[in-house]
């Protein structure tokens, strides 16, 4: 890697939409993971084979601990999903941006580098997309649960001064969830981004191995706290609506 820049870099536009870099690598991503879920689905059998019986063993274990986070099996059945997908697609993500080539492989526009590809992460722009998708979603399951008056009722109600500052102060959390949820995750991959531009650029080669362990560790820390937090708020959200 030997570029850094908080803003993605624009690869070209098609009309009025500008592909960014990490735009482009979010496609490569998706279609890795379609890819993937194709090899392993075209063989399934009530006999696994080795590739069939490692993946379920995977799947197995996520759910168990997602079921400790929801409380319930029937809210981790209902939530997993989603959850399994958040995951899936993170920690792909972070792994992916710190494989070679990602920052270094690119053209000049000028005097100016553009990378090809590049952590999707450490992009505010898709953090801030994985968040909204995620309180949308609590949302969502929310008016299914009680409907569309018990919902909003949540966060506006006029019985009591009390409950109508409480519902202005529930309306102002769901935004700092968004923020909290996008800003960390954009924050320790952006940060360990920067982290290896440097270490390579002093000491390359040798000194950056270390850290790029540590990167696949910390990549997978932030896909599971990120997927563990959305899998609270989807049972926390729908319990709080409940006791309504």
């Amino acid at each position: 890697m030997e570029h850094i820049s908080i803003i993605p870099e624009t690869i070209t536009k098609i009309g009025g939409l500008a592909i960014t870099n990490t735009l482009f690598t979010s496609w490569l991503v998706v279609l890795l993971i379609v890819f993937l879920a194709w090899l392993v689905g075209r063989k399934i059998s009530e006999v696994p084979n080795a590739l069939q019986n490692g993946v379920e063993l995977i799947f197995e274990k996520m759910f168990d601990f997602f079921e400790t986070v929801a409380g319930t099996r029937e809210k981790a059945e209902k939530f997993f999903p989603l959850v399994a997908t958040v995951f899936i697609f993170i920690l792909t993500a972070n792994w992916i941006g710190i494989l070679p080539g990602m920052g270094s492989i690119g053209f000049h526009r000028g005097e100016e580098f553009i990378p090809i590809f590049r952590s999707i992460n450490s992009d505010l722009n898709m953090t801030l997309a994985i968040a909204l998708l995620v309180v949308v979603a609590a949302h969502i399951f929310g008016v299914i649960g009680i409907g569309m008056k018990g919902h909003i009722s949540k966060f506006l109600s006029f019985k009591s001064p009390m409950a109508f500052f409480t519902g202005i102060l529930e309306l102002i959390g769901e935004f700092s969830r968004i923020l909290s949820f996008s800003f960390r995750l954009f924050g320790n991959v952006f940060a360990g981004e920067v982290l290896l531009v440097i270490i390579g650029s002093l000491i390359p080669y040798v000194a950056p191995v270390p850290f790029l362990g540590m990167e696949l560790f910390v990549g997978f820390i932030q896909a599971l706290i990120f997927s563990t937090l959305t899998m609270l708020i989807l049972s926390t959200f729908t319990e709080a609506h409940a006791e309504h």
